[in-house]
């Protein structure tokens, strides 16, 4: 991890944050508890900074050097807003096309995922607060600047901007390889929302029941599933063929 991907030490994150830098998350020492943190975490608050509780010895993983208790990471993006991002999507003219990412952890499959999704013309990427790959230099890298061009929206929960999403009128499809319908079958020259899952876990249960379809990408080897941004790039461009 590259060193300008992170600060440490609590008055250092209070100013980084008083500064407006983008910041990911935070991540605290476990039982934490001084004047100086106090005024921290009203910050990390007021500025709804996704932040965790941690045992020090994940903080020392990242550095060893005095942080006090406190490392945060620092975002390469500025995240957007879908619930504004969607209504210019519709006023344009165009069908819009959103990718959402469930539990992909992998920092390279997220950036190779967000170089296809520019490529294919997807609107825009949603992501949760946790549970995702640290958008650092490493994604950046990964997704050869297309982070910089693709709009990425981080929100709180999938779920609400899923009922969002289908209450604008967009077609929800999940990919998982528990569907019966193949992928190529399904309707996707729509304004469409695709959600893709880890390798390791797949999309989360309570998210495939909200899908309007779930499909499924045959698979005709011994390896029982795809790599992520595989999967991926095969879900956009069959919506890129149908659209086109």
């Amino acid at each position: 991890m590259q060193h300008e991907d992170y600060i440490f030490g609590t008055r250092a994150v209070i100013e980084a944050v008083k500064s407006g830098r983008r910041i990911e998350k935070v991540l605290i020492r476990k039982g934490l508890d001084n004047p100086l943190f106090s005024e921290l975490f009203q910050l990390i608050k007021e500025n709804e900074i996704p932040f965790q509780f941690v045992p020090v010895e994940k903080i020392n993983r990242v550095t060893r050097k005095n942080h006090q208790g406190v490392l945060a990471f620092l975002s390469a993006v500025e995240f957007d807003d879908i619930e504004t991002l969607l209504p210019g999507l519709f006023e344009s003219g165009v069908d819009p096309f959103i990718l959402i990412l469930d539990q992909v952890t992998d920092v390279r499959n997220f950036g190779a995922i967000v170089r296809t999704a520019e490529c294919g013309g997807v609107q825009a990427i949603v992501i949760p607060e946790k549970g995702m790959a640290r958008i650092g230099a490493d994604a950046v890298k990964t997704s050869a600047g297309a982070i910089h061009s693709l709009p990425v929206c981080r929100v709180k929960s999938l779920g609400s901007v899923i009922r969002f999403l289908k209450d604008s009128g967009l077609k929800i499809v999940a990919s998982t390889e528990k569907a019966s319908t193949v992928f190529t079958d399904s309707e996707m020259n729509v304004p469409l929302a695709i959600i893709m899952g880890s390798e390791d876990t797949g999309i989360s249960s309570s998210l495939l029941k909200m899908a309007d379809e779930q499909v499924r990408i045959p698979l005709y080897g011994k390896i029982e599933s795809l790599n992520v941004s595989v999967a991926a790039a095969l879900m956009i461009y069959e919506a890129v063929r149908q659209r086109n």
